[in-house]
């Protein structure tokens, strides 16, 4: 691996932590990303679907999981992870990440991972050839493409510090204080950075110094690097031997800070877990001291580190090794910024033209584009082009239930409130209401109950036993008056239908199989037209790709019912319409039709 990150790399950020989240969208847009480096958000204890974050002046929803795996299986090209889960759960988030696959770099924030735990994850990490960064880091940097989370600070240091765009310099440090301290220090005596890690101040961390300066010898954005470690461990002798068998042939500059310990008694605890010297090796003049020997540019002090970065970066730039970086355009983050409070994913109005998910209304309203009513439905309730099949089996749908006379309590409704004077809109509300459980409900009822079965592997007797002991009837089953005698012609014209178009119907052949063990008990228990349009949607949106899940949703979100709706208003509508066309008096009840069951009150 050559680089890090670019400029494609998304990541899955694991907790909603929304500042952190801010501030990697604010950096994508300064620097004119054409997609957002968040791809999702892992938030097992949050309700919601989706977070609003700004973009620029603009917002945008980043979809929010319950589990790294649903996150990662619905985007499969976040390859990073940005775990900030805390230190109690850091190391299972992060073993679960790597056993489910598929991510290129694991960073991890929490200090104070047991030792025991770090250094099993960290082990089998690099078993996986996953690059973890930390823990107890604030990340890295591949300044121009990706950051991660709060590395280089607020926008405006990042800039002042030329991490908006790509510099010479690979740097790694653990501090990521200093990181970003040092980041500044190469912007204002160099060209700034070409990538940087903060590899975390635990004693055992992911990746270390050596995993991240061999990668940075390979990338050519890099010309020199900048080591910053500190007193504890012996990561910088392993640089010392990659420069002396030859793995490392690129300037470097190093200095291990920590050099104050030598004037005290006793063995100090600095502000990392890992800095601690247990042996002279480990201090940081002794390293100091070897790296200098193996030909490392090593100042004499912290405070003369911006003078030797900038002797090593004026002499490269004399060999013609770096040449001038053009500053690239970039855009500006609006100070004052306010959330919307309405969303639409489905159609917008605000060009020439309306649109339809994205399609023109022009590109779908006239015959002549080929397109119909259920073109319309899968563009503006699915937000997908739906196949010519399956656009024709909605519109038979919504003919199929269009009208059922005037008796049905809908269409009575809508007929009595336009008696009454009232117009088409109230009317037609009035009638509406009645659709429900009783009332065109067992469609989403016949749906669910005959998948459920399904899914779970119930032979026919096993389900009308489940159905049983919930105590209800099984939606989708039943008649008044069609029977295996009298069959249903609309049930017969659905199932044909489906016969020669659907790819294939496992759902309706498991309800016919139920159908078989029903009508042996009483004639009219037959699939319905309810039951009919259900278990056939429900082989619809499977042969379309639509996860259980996803199909599942859209039966508990009343989705079924709604073909039902705009059917039924069709036929809602043409009552209404006939009365008023007939100038109907109000409606009034007949005496001879009520049953009167009126006892004297009885006093208290």
């Amino acid at each position: 691996m050559k680089q890090l990150f670019t400029k494609d790399t998304q990541a899955i950020f694991w907790n909603n932590n929304k500042t952190a989240i801010q501030r990697m969208l604010d950096y994508d847009y300064t620097i004119k990303r054409e997609t957002p480096s968040v791809a999702a958000i892992v938030a097992p204890t949050s309700g919601n679907k989706f977070e609003k974050f700004f973009y620029g002046p603009d917002e945008i929803m980043i979809p929010l999981y319950k589990s790294t795996a649903d996150a990662r299986k619905e985007h499969a090209n976040a390859d990073v992870l940005l775990n900030f889960a805390s230190f109690r759960t850091a190391y299972d988030v992060t073993m679960e990440a790597i056993e489910i696959g598929g991510f290129s770099s694991i960073m991890v924030t929490a200090e104070g991972i047991p030792e025991r735990l770090a250094r099993k994850m960290n082990n089998t990490a690099r078993k996986a050839g996953v690059t973890v960064i930390g823990p107890a880091t604030v990340g890295a940097i591949s300044p121009g493409a990706f950051k991660i989370a709060n590395v280089g600070g607020t926008i405006e240091n990042i800039v002042n510090s030329k991490l908006h765009r790509c510099g010479s310099c690979g740097l790694v440090t653990r501090s990521g204080g200093l990181f970003n301290e040092l980041s500044n220090i190469i912007a204002i005596n160099a060209d700034g950075i070409a990538e940087g890690v903060a590899i975390g101040g635990d004693r055992f961390v992911g990746s270390v110094f050596i995993d991240n300066m061999l990668r940075m010898e390979k990338n050519p954005d890099v010309k020199y690097m900048v080591l910053l470690g500190e007193v504890g461990g012996t990561e910088e002798y392993k640089i010392i031997e990659a420069i002396k068998n030859g793995q490392i042939t690129k300037p470097v500059i190093a200095w291990c800070i920590g050099t104050i310990a030598k004037h005290f008694s006793t063995g100090v605890q600095f502000g990392h877990a890992g800095a601690s010297a247990n042996a002279d090796a480990e201090t940081a003049a002794a390293k100091n001291k070897a790296m200098a020997e193996a030909g490392i540019f090593v100042p004499a002090s912290f405070n003369d580190l911006p003078a030797k970065i900038n002797e090593v970066y004026e002499k490269l730039k004399a060999e013609g090794t770096i040449s001038e970086i053009a500053e690239p355009e970039m855009n500006v983050c609006p100070k004052v910024r306010r959330s919307k409070q309405f969303i639409c994913t489905i159609s917008d109005d605000r060009g020439d033209e309306a649109t339809y998910a994205g399609f023109p209304i022009s590109s779908v309203a006239t015959p002549d584009t080929g397109k119909g009513i259920g073109d319309v439905v899968s563009l503006l309730w699915f937000k997908k082009q739906y196949p010519k099949w399956a656009t024709d089996f909605i519109e038979t749908v919504m003919k199929t239930v269009a009208d059922h006379g005037p008796a049905v309590s809908g269409a009575h409704n809508a007929k009595v409130t336009a008696r009454a004077g009232k117009s088409v809109v109230e009317s037609l509300v009035t009638g509406l209401l009645t659709i429900g459980p009783r009332f065109g409900g067992a469609i989403d009822g016949a749906a669910e109950h005959f998948k459920y079965a399904d899914d779970n592997n119930m032979t026919p007797a096993e389900f009308l036993n489940h159905m049983k002991k919930l105590g209800i009837p099984i939606p989708g089953i039943g008649h008044r008056i069609k029977s295996l005698k009298n069959p249903d012609l609309r049930v017969k014209g659905l199932m044909e239908y489906a016969a020669e178009h659907f790819p294939s119907t496992p759902l309706l052949d498991y309800a016919r199989t139920v159908e078989q063990l029903t009508t042996s008990k009483k004639e009219n228990l037959i699939l319905n037209v309810d039951g009919t349009i259900g278990i056939l949607m429900v082989d619809m949106w499977r042969a379309l790709g639509y996860s259980e899940n996803e199909i599942n949703d859209f039966i508990s979100s009343g989705t079924l019912n709604a073909f039902f709706i705009v059917g039924r208003s069709i036929g809602f509508i043409g009552h209404i319409l006939d009365e008023k066309r007939l100038a109907m008096p109000m409606y009034r009840h007949p005496m001879d039709d009520i049953l009167y069951d009126v006892q004297k009150a009885e006093e208290i």
